[in-house]
């Protein structure tokens, strides 16, 4: 696994979904302008304390999707066949509400994204996806 990827994967029976909030080269940064970025991580903290894990991590090396979020499921939602969602280009409030209401109803594999949700899933490059499989 990349340096830059080191340590994004939560526990796989994590009780409850894990939000990765993408804070690396790009994401997070002046690089993508007009956007809190901290405000948008206390907010996601704030939002969804006791429903999931909210976590800053490293550069996830999909820096034209900036800003990232990876919604990663509960022990259940891996269960129930729930994997990991990424959502890229996260730069607007209305998209960070959209997924704290997914992830508060359960996330991946527990409860149906918003439609609106869509707009924002991308899958990460092969090499990325690779590496997350072999942790």
């Amino acid at each position: 696994m990349s340096r830059r990827t080191r340590g994004t994967v939560p526990d796989q029976g994590a009780p409850r979904p894990t939000v990765s909030v993408c804070r690396g080269c790009c994401c997070g940064t002046p690089k993508v302008p007009g956007v809190d970025h901290a405000g948008q991580l206390a907010g996601l903290r704030r939002s969804l304390e006791g429903a999931a894990r909210v976590r800053a991590v490293e550069c996830l090396d999909a820096c034209e999707q900036a800003n990232v979020i990876v919604v990663q499921p509960s022990a259940e939602g891996r269960r129930a066949g729930g994997r990991p969602v990424w959502l890229g280009l996260v730069n607007d409030p209305e998209a960070a509400d959209d997924i704290v209401a997914w992830v508060a109803a359960g996330g991946p594999g527990v409860a149906e994204p918003p439609e609106i949700l869509d707009l924002y899933t991308f899958r990460p490059s092969r090499r990325v996806q690779q590496e997350l499989d072999r942790s």
